[in-house]
């Protein structure tokens, strides 16, 4: 990839990893459920938001760092959870792990990763890194995924909550796309004591889908981690998420790949913050492709983002160091964002600072 190629934009990389990857397993990480209306409306939404600049406010260069419960970070932008990245490229998530300690920001696993807790945390040594959990029917196996993610040094678990039985995921239907048989799941292969399921499908049917918030409070309770709900859209769940043990909320539609139809993240993100009311922090995924969209969902109120095929898309052109590129990328636009809304830090960034553009 020559210099006066390279990609300067996430839709850029989109673009590559198109071509990199065969379309079965492009369609799968780049798929949504049903006619993926949510799929799409999560990008759409940003641009329903206007930013307000704020001129003559002396800012010629902004610091991006923050924290996110209590860990410091480069950015308001962390690695969202994605399975199976080694059908991505080669480096899969030892690559991205290497890729966000390098740009300063926290890693979060996923449960249906293709390298353990312990490979990844060897890969990228000192970094942040959270684990992305579901709750499977066996809680023993719930348990040796946490333990897992414990005994790797990981600080926080992310429980996605918005996924009792798996989404009508259209694109690989019509494909027929199946994971290949050599991309497995060893984390889970270990908690089970036997070989990985063999297929997206074949997970989710172990996992249990009658958990509700009393079960959520034991585990909040039992973790020795602050957990993460991830998967809220609606102001009733955040208040039930605070009153049940949450240290944070991400509010989710699991990247538009379970219920079509649903608000877009952004759209339900100014709900969920207003019941919430400061409790605990709140953070939002779906749809970001840009710097700007980070700052203005910290102006509705999240503490920051997560985003997972801008990254991946990065991965799939260039390994770890197209992983890498997307986010010094995103951390580029973030950072003049922030100078051109006249801001500071990302801490500057108000509800002032952007309006509908209904309006």
């Amino acid at each position: 990839m020559t210099a006066e190629h390279e990609p300067c934009s996430v839709w850029d990389y989109e673009r590559l990893a198109e071509r990199a990857l065969d379309p079965g397993a492009f369609g799968y990480f780049a798929g949504g459920a049903g006619d993926e209306l949510t799929l799409r409306g999560n990008v759409a939404a940003f641009g329903r938001w206007l930013l307000r600049p704020r001129v003559l406010a002396g800012v010629e260069r902004a610091d991006t760092a923050t924290t996110v419960l209590g860990a410091q970070v480069s950015m308001p932008l962390l690695v969202a959870p994605v399975a199976f990245q080694r059908m991505a490229h080669p480096d899969g998530e030892l690559g991205t792990a290497r890729a966000a300690a390098g740009a300063g920001t926290i890693m979060v696993l996923s449960t249906l990763a293709t390298s353990t807790p312990a490979d990844v945390a060897d890969a990228a040594p000192g970094a942040a890194r959270w684990f992305q959990l579901y709750c499977f029917r066996d809680p023993g196996v719930t348990r040796a995924l946490i333990d897992q993610a414990m005994s790797a040094r990981f600080e926080a678990i992310v429980l996605t909550v918005d996924a009792p039985r798996l989404g009508r995921r259209e694109r690989d239907l019509r494909s027929g796309f199946v994971i290949p048989a050599k991309v497995t799941v060893p984390s889970f292969a270990a908690a089970v004591g036997g070989p990985s399921a063999a297929s997206p499908a074949d997970m989710f049917a172990l996992m249990d889908g009658t958990i509700g918030w009393p079960e959520l409070e034991r585990l909040a309770s039992d973790c020795e981690l602050p957990l993460l709900v991830k998967g809220v859209l609606t102001a009733e769940d955040a208040h039930l998420a605070c009153e049940h043990g949450a240290a944070g909320i991400v509010v989710s539609n699991h990247g538009g790949r379970q219920l079509d139809g649903v608000s877009a993240t952004l759209d339900a993100l100014p709900e969920v913050v207003e019941a919430v009311d400061g409790r605990i922090e709140v953070l939002v995924d779906g749809g970001v492709r840009r710097g700007t969209d980070v700052v203005k969902a910290l102006a509705l109120g999240a503490r920051a983002v997560l985003s997972g095929r801008a990254v991946l898309w990065g991965l799939a052109a260039n390994g770890e160091a197209g992983a890498r590129h997307v986010l010094d990328l995103l951390r580029d636009e973030i950072e003049l964002a922030l100078v051109l809304t006249g801001c500071g830090s990302p801490a500057a960034v108000t509800r002032a600072h952007v309006t509908s553009a209904a309006l």
